[in-house]
């Protein structure tokens, strides 16, 4: 399953191209971030298909929550906000450090919220998962970049694009992303 998902690199990418996170999908498409518009949505809430267990709605619970997380902490690019730990870690957690802090550098900041529609593609165990890959068809369209000196629109228009994301069970019996790639623009 983590052939489906690469680590995002979120340096000076994450500044120039419209998005927060980004990834390459194995083909021939370049890393591409993911980023805010100007009509601000609330991430949509998915609703777990009937029969699927705790841990995969817990799982399902804390991607949005990590999205939500980093919307916020968007705003401001506030890359060290606490927020960001309550739903990733690992690689992920760094990733989503290091966008905001690229953003906060290059004088960014993200307005609005991504538009979400997760679902459970994968559990490493039947009846109680400790590991959960989740695919999404987010939507940046009204989640993009902007100057935090005179409120400009930095990025071009946002778009719907695939997202898979890496969910673990912690030691502490929490659920946290550990590992998220976001492809193209137009990729589902």
């Amino acid at each position: 399953m983590k052939h489906f998902v690469r680590t995002l690199t979120v340096l000076a990418v994450g500044t120039i191209m419209s998005g927060a996170a980004a990834c390459s999908s194995g083909t021939t498409s370049e890393r591409q971030p993911f980023t805010p518009t100007t009509q601000p949505t609330q991430p949509r809430e998915s609703t777990p298909a009937p029969g699927k267990g705790r841990s995969q709605n817990d799982a399902l619970a804390a991607y949005q929550g990590m999205w939500q997380d980093f919307a916020a902490a968007g705003e401001t690019s506030d890359w060290q906000s606490p927020q960001l730990g309550q739903h990733a870690t690992g690689v992920a957690l760094t990733n989503l450090s290091r966008g905001l802090y690229a953003d906060h550098y290059n004088g960014l900041v993200t307005k609005g919220a991504p538009v979400l529609a997760p679902h459970v593609t994968a559990a490493d165990e039947a009846g109680s998962p400790s590991k959960v890959t989740i695919t999404d068809c987010g939507d940046s369209t009204h989640w993009l970049k902007y100057r935090a000196d005179n409120g400009q629109l930095s990025d071009t228009a946002g778009g719907r694009r695939l997202i898979n994301a890496i969910v673990e069970q912690q030691s502490d019996g929490s659920w946290k992303v550990t590992d998220f790639a976001v492809h193209d623009i137009g990729t589902c």
